[in-house]
């Protein structure tokens, strides 16, 4: 029976597989953040304590269905757990760093929160395809731009910033997030349309319009960016897997060689272009945030603050440079320096070293096993690896694209060992067809 198949077929397994599929974009919907935010926002879009309850509720089903499927399929969790032992490593991190935490039971808390995400990560991994994953994110990011779509029209003030600028946010409790699924929405949308064996052209164009206009909406410029970055990436994708074994290292040597010349003239240059532009020279308050926060990291570099413990109140360094800058930051707005604030560079090691070798993985499986739809997986991980350079979105509990993110390396370093142009993995014969 086909993998990629995306009817079901008549059994006993049926009940469970449609739990599957249900579950999982059920959970993806609402660890977007997508609506129920939104309506629990007070007036000037922030999220009271009471709220903030509530808004855990909805993660105690999720993790209960994330336990279960894992039982179910505790063999393949094994098996994804030894074939790549350091990203259990990476994320025992947030509770070994109880141990040195400025603030132990936030810490440990927020630990266990982002253990379940891990584990739903691993589930998607397990129980679906990159194809079947890319049909699954089609179906919940549409359903979350087409709500915002419709919000707003039919109620226009709620679906924009409550400050006043204009910006769209939809069905999300800030622009910024609207931007950032907008983003993944017009991803997935292309990548539908370029894979065509879901049959669903028309449906992808409509989608991707709206991603389009959501993205445009919001004016989020790390999701415009990261959109433009995805897009060079398909054609660095297609173009590596259509070359011969020298030719990829040639493509990939002067991929390399742009990239960096790339950052060296946006830390140059952007600067003075953004001053003689007349636009934000600051990135929206993050320059002076980005060299406090390095002031920081700095007095505590080898094991950092403790998981997520850096930005709360109890903490009066961070309130001291909330001072300084002026608002209340929740993060560093840079995922590499929250990484080392919580865990210094006893967390950025493994965590440097996982990445390249994922990419790796990735680039291979794309190479050399297209029938799984790999192209879609790979412009993500490095898309949200550039999304990181001006927002914090690992290690963030509850966060759709976090979990994502960490599916993907979880993905590849599961398929790359057992990689055929052929046939399936052989752990995964007994799958019952999506």
């Amino acid at each position: 029976m086909r993998v990629d198949s995306l009817r079901t077929a008549s059994g006993p397994t049926i009940s469970w597989r449609v739990l599957e599929c249900w579950g999982a974009g059920i959970s993806l919907f609402f660890q977007a953040g997508a609506l129920l935010p939104l309506i629990l926002a007070d007036a000037d879009g922030a999220l009271s304590e009471s709220a903030r309850s509530i808004l855990r509720l909805p993660c105690i089903p999720i993790y209960v269905f994330t336990a279960v499927i894992l039982i179910r399929n505790f063999p393949q969790f094994l098996t994804a757990l030894r074939r790549n032992l350091i990203v259990p490593l990476i994320f025992a991190l947030p509770f070994l760093s109880t141990l040195w935490s400025i603030a132990p039971p936030t810490t440990l808390r927020r630990a266990i929160g982002l253990l379940f995400c891990v584990l739903l990560s691993y589930v998607l991994a397990i129980r679906f395809t990159p194809r079947q994953l890319l049909f699954l994110l089609f179906v919940t990011l549409g359903a979350c731009t087409v709500l915002s779509v419709v919000m707003s029209v039919v109620s226009p003030a709620l679906a924009t910033m409550p400050d006043g600028d204009g910006a769209m946010r939809g069905v999300f409790i800030h622009k910024n997030v609207l931007g950032w699924y907008a983003a993944l929405m017009i991803l997935v949308a292309t990548a539908v349309l370029i894979d065509g064996t879901f049959g669903l052209r028309r449906t992808a164009f409509i989608l991707l319009a709206g991603g389009i206009i959501c993205l445009a909406r919001s004016g989020s410029m790390t999701a415009i960016i990261a959109t433009s970055v995805a897009f060079c990436l398909i054609g660095f994708y297609s173009l590596l897997q259509r070359s011969s074994s020298i030719g990829r290292v040639v493509i990939v040597l002067f991929f390399i060689q742009l990239s960096v010349g790339i950052l060296i003239s946006l830390h140059e240059f952007l600067v003075p272009a953004l001053e003689a532009l007349g636009k934000d020279a600051t990135l929206t308050g993050r320059v002076p945030l980005w060299e406090l926060v390095d002031r920081e990291i700095a007095d505590r570099w080898m094991l950092g603050y403790g998981y997520q413990a850096f930005w709360t109140t109890a903490n009066p360094e961070a309130t001291h440079m909330w001072l300084k800058i002026g608002w209340p930051a929740p993060h560093a707005h840079n995922g590499y320096r929250d990484i080392l604030l919580s865990f210094g560079i006893m967390g950025m090691i493994p965590f440097a070293v996982m990445l390249p070798h994922a990419i790796r993985q990735g680039a291979m499986l794309h190479c050399h096993d297209a029938q799984y739809g790999w192209l879609w997986l790979n412009v993500l991980t490095i898309m949200i690896l550039v999304m990181n350079l001006t927002e914090s979105i690992f290690f963030v509990q509850n966060d759709a694209i976090f979990i994502l993110f960490t599916t993907a390396i979880i993905m590849f370093s599961l398929y790359a060992p057992v990689v055929s142009v052929s046939h399936s993995p052989s752990w995964q014969t007994s799958r019952v067809a999506l």
